[in-house]
């Protein structure tokens, strides 16, 4: 499993990048921490085991404020300037923390000093190495060989994704199916089809076979030589496995009823329910305490800038489809569908109020919707709810689109991570594909992985409307 680019831990993917960065990190502030802190106190050997215990501790912080401010993410799109800022606040979050944990711990006040030092320098290694990795390309050594099979559209759908989305990837080329009609042009030329599939793979060092038909019958995919391919050690995937494996996503036009029934995914069960409800009632709890400065000034606002209520209730389709009230602060003026007919948010909306603007780019609008996890009608993380009237629509246009509605719809999600703000039916299609995802794949380690996602995407503003 190491030889492929990407893991599964939880029913989640992870880029192998991403997991050698995070490892590397936390063993980068162990070794620095446990090795500066030793060489400075004067009896080591009764220190070693608190100061190793402490170290894990810090550092297990330190990754998750790394990964709050997308630094873990698989495809980098700051600037440097932006990283630099980033990396400025994760010194600023991570010195308090480490220095909590280490007066908490049974260490003495006069090792304070050295353990201060120690910090500093495994703090500034992280962040030089962070800010090196976000502006650098991946070494040869993480590089996967794919071919594709197929040449028709779906077969240059998966090549274009591939370039796209992970640099690591070298793409081989294309191995057209005698039943399959080729369609305009290719970037990479068709491989030659005189050499039989086993033996171009072979040729080529293939990692992994990406089966992309447009047509699968009349004997168009060459079994026996892609179970040869796959017993030599190659990895053998259909559309839609990589698909979900490479972007997160469960593409519409690659995805049928029959590999949603039988392929694995899709449970739910009693336990599962249970600690998502569990982990729900907690977070929110904390989240309403350490919001309420904040619900309040903007209470403050709403009231003082325009007339009317300060929260907004609006009607939404939930869990099985079941109707229940979202509440969320009032970020547009009063008439803003005075008509009666519900339009789709936009960037440029007018009829949003000055603090609306913000709150919303900010997503406090969203914070009163805590307590609506509290009450059960939706969970932290889960499909966005979306109103009956555009269900309807949705439901109609979009194959698979009542899927969503089988788990709690939530104050954030794979989607919102994964994809800027719905104002279209187009942009619901796309939002689907993380949505189907999510409820395939959704764990609690998923949960908390979307929610730290969450953090950074707030903080780089995007995807508010």
């Amino acid at each position: 499993m190491w030889g492929l680019n990407v893991i599964k831990i939880f029913s989640h993917y992870f880029h192998k990048r991403t997991l050698f960065h995070i490892f590397f990190d936390l063993g980068l502030v162990v070794v620095t921490v446990v090795a500066s802190f030793l060489s400075q106190v004067a009896d080591p050997a009764n220190a070693s085991s608190i100061v190793i215990t402490i170290s894990l501790l810090v550092a297990i912080g330190i990754l998750f404020i790394n990964a709050g401010l997308g630094f873990y993410q698989r495809v980098h799109n700051l600037t440097l300037r932006q990283v630099r800022i980033r990396a400025l606040l994760s010194l600023c979050l991570s010195l308090p923390l480490a220095y909590g944990i280490f007066r908490m711990s049974p260490l003495r006040h006069e090792d304070e000093r050295a353990f201060v030092l120690a910090l500093l320098a495994a703090m500034a290694l992280m962040l030089i190495h962070r800010i090196y990795v976000a502006r650098t390309t991946p070494k040869a050594l993480m590089h996967q060989r794919v071919l594709v099979y197929g040449s028709g559209h779906s077969a240059r759908l998966v090549g274009s994704m591939l370039k796209h989305s992970d640099p690591n990837v070298d793409l081989v080329g294309y191995y057209a199916s005698p039943n399959e009609t080729q369609t305009g042009t290719f970037d990479m030329g068709l491989l030659s089809t005189k050499q039989s599939l086993t033996d171009v793979v072979q040729k080529e060092r293939v990692d992994e076979i990406v089966v992309a038909l447009s047509e699968r019958r009349g004997g168009s995919m060459p079994l026996r030589e892609l179970l040869d391919c796959k017993l030599h050690g190659v990895r053998v995937v259909d559309i839609a496995t990589h698909f979900e494996k490479t972007l997160g996503q469960i593409r519409n036009d690659s995805v049928s009823a029959g590999w949603l029934i039988f392929g694995d995914g899709f449970e739910q069960g009693p336990i599962r329910t249970m600690v998502k409800r569990l982990f729900d009632i907690v977070c929110a709890s904390v989240l309403i305490l350490l919001a309420l400065p904040v619900m309040l000034l903007t209470s403050i606002l709403i009231v003082v800038e325009s007339p009317g209520p300060i929260l907004y209730l609006q009607e939404r389709v939930g869990l099985y489809g079941r109707l229940f009230h979202v509440v969320k602060f009032r970020s547009m003026h009063t008439d803003a569908e005075k008509d009666g007919k519900p339009r789709w948010a936009s960037a440029t909306d007018h009829r949003a109020t000055r603090v609306g603007r913000v709150i919303r780019k900010l997503r406090i609008d969203e914070l009163p919707q805590l307590f609506g996890v509290l009450s059960g009608d939706m969970s932290l993380v889960g499909p966005r709810p979306e109103r009956p009237y555009f269900v309807d629509q949705l439901t109609k246009d979009l194959p698979y689109y009542a899927v969503r509605h089988s788990v709690k719809p939530g104050v954030t999600g794979w989607a919102q991570v994964r994809y800027h703000y719905g104002a279209s039916v187009e942009d619901s299609a796309e939002k689907l594909q993380y949505d189907l995802y999510y409820v395939k794949n959704h764990t609690l380690f998923l949960d908390m992985v979307i929610l730290l996602e969450t953090v950074a995407v707030v903080l780089m503003g995007k995807g508010a409307q």
